[in-house]
């Protein structure tokens, strides 16, 4: 990976890191900085996985892109750097980054 940096959340604009599993989708805002997670959203937590029923759908990503906005907002973080890892860009990592947009971050 020559000439390519590694994407680096800052204070003013922490990464937005999402992870898939096979049975659930998490995200989290980080400032790599401070080594700090700012906000977390995950299927598999309790309460929220009694309203999605199952966490490894793409209603499910779209959920969670929702409520992990909600909570960066919350903690006055509007812009974002978008973290996709080694998961390509579509299907729930899509469903999540378009929700989350909507749900207004910045990326």
């Amino acid at each position: 990976m020559k000439g390519k940096l590694p994407k680096r959340g800052t204070k003013d604009r922490p990464r937005l890191s999402v992870f898939k599993s096979t049975r659930h989708i998490h995200a989290q805002v980080i400032d790599d900085d401070k080594r700090e997670t700012l906000a977390s959203a995950s299927s598999s937590e309790e309460q929220i996985l009694k309203k999605i029923k199952r966490g490894n759908n793409i209603p499910a990503a779209k959920y969670i892109g929702e409520e992990i906005a909600k909570r960066a907002l919350a903690k006055k973080i509007k812009k974002v750097m978008f973290d996709r890892g080694a998961s390509l860009y579509h299907g729930r990592i899509k469903a999540l980054a378009d929700a989350a947009r909507q749900a207004g971050l910045e990326f």
